[in-house]
């Protein structure tokens, strides 16, 4: 049996990671722009007690998918499939290839020829399947993270990756280890046809971005850190936790990847947006999202060098006090840009 399915083609943001790429392959190969559905919402979200050790996470409310979570904007969701061994998981997404659908898979870069990891790092990922060849014992699929690879790997070797058991062994299985993969597929599914999705007018830009600025006039509630409050609290948590000597390096380096994904997004979404209705100033917005996405992005760096002491409390609360500066300013900007919309 063979099967490949066409149009499966790489994306890639550099401060995005593994989800937002695979997640776009798939809108894609549906007929969905990517950016305009993946790029739309800006927010903070945050709820601890749902962070898992995944490079693919992202926060999502009770009974939400991450593409729902990621994309509240628009008709689309995500569904996680979760066979019950190895070789279910490999007959569920041979069926879906065959029957023309690609998909994403979770997997172990420990197990994968093309992973810089390949046999020497456990690190929990999200690749696209789209091609089966079972008389030559290969799969067909494409990880648009650098060093980025497209192109058949043995079916021994991709069935390793998703069954492993994605073990912490040493000090460099760090932030993505210690959750068994499980053979964990995921699938998109459009509830509208993609030639029906609204064109990105005045009234379409405008009715977004005034709902992410509600968003982040949200106050916390029951546990979870909402809005630009939520945001401050949870940064503001970390600093007095890494002073009290506790850990946070896991929590502050995927949350923060999160954010730094949506918001890295919807600063080129803005500049879309601009360059669509010709507005000068939604393109000089952009920028300023952007500049609060490299306040995150070193926030994750930051996290990354708790480890070994490499960050200290004063610096973390440094650098969040110039992310919130920047970040109140761009939304009081964009709230005067409604106006002249």
């Amino acid at each position: 049996m063979r099967a490949l399915v066409a149009n499966v083609r790489p994306w890639r943001h550099d401060l995005a990671g593994c989800l937002h790429g695979c997640l776009a392959t798939l809108l894609e190969q549906r007929g969905v722009p990517a950016l305009p559905v993946l790029g739309a919402a800006w927010t903070f979200r945050h709820f601890p007690a749902g962070v898992r050790r995944e490079e693919y996470y992202y926060p999502c409310a009770p009974g939400e998918s991450l593409l729902e979570a990621i994309a509240p904007y628009h008709p689309v969701r995500s569904r996680w499939h979760e066979p019950a061994d190895a070789a279910g998981g490999r007959r569920e997404v041979r069926d879906a290839v065959e029957a023309g659908v690609p998909v994403a898979v979770a997997v172990d870069n420990y197990h994968l020829p093309f992973r810089p990891a390949y046999q020497d790092v456990h690190s929990n990922h999200l690749i696209v399947v789209h091609g089966f060849d079972e008389e030559r014992g290969t799969a067909t699929v494409l990880d648009a993270v650098p060093p980025a690879f497209h192109g058949e790997i043995g079916l021994d070797e991709l069935t390793a990756a998703r069954d492993s058991g994605n073990p912490a062994v040493h000090d460099r299985d760090m932030f993505f280890t210690g959750i068994h993969i499980g053979n964990r597929w995921l699938s998109v599914e459009l509830g509208i046809d993609p030639a029906e999705l609204p064109p990105l007018d005045r009234a379409r830009i405008k009715k977004i971005i005034t709902g992410n600025l509600a968003g982040f006039a949200t106050p916390p509630s029951g546990g979870a850190y909402l809005g630009l409050l939520g945001q401050e609290a949870f940064l503001q948590g970390a600093v007095e936790r890494l002073a009290a000597g506790e850990d946070v390096t896991d929590e502050l380096f995927v949350v923060a990847g999160a954010v730094l994904a949506c918001t890295a997004l919807h600063a080129d979404w803005l500049a879309l947006a601009g360059r669509a209705v010709d507005a000068r100033g939604l393109v000089e917005r952009a920028r300023e999202v952007e500049r609060v996405a490299h306040h995150w992005s070193a926030v994750r760096i930051m996290a990354a060098l708790t480890r070994d002491g490499g960050m200290t409390p004063e610096r973390l609360a440094r650098r969040a006090h110039a992310l919130r500066k920047d970040h109140e300013a761009v939304l009081v900007n964009l709230e005067q840009e409604m106006s002249r919309l």
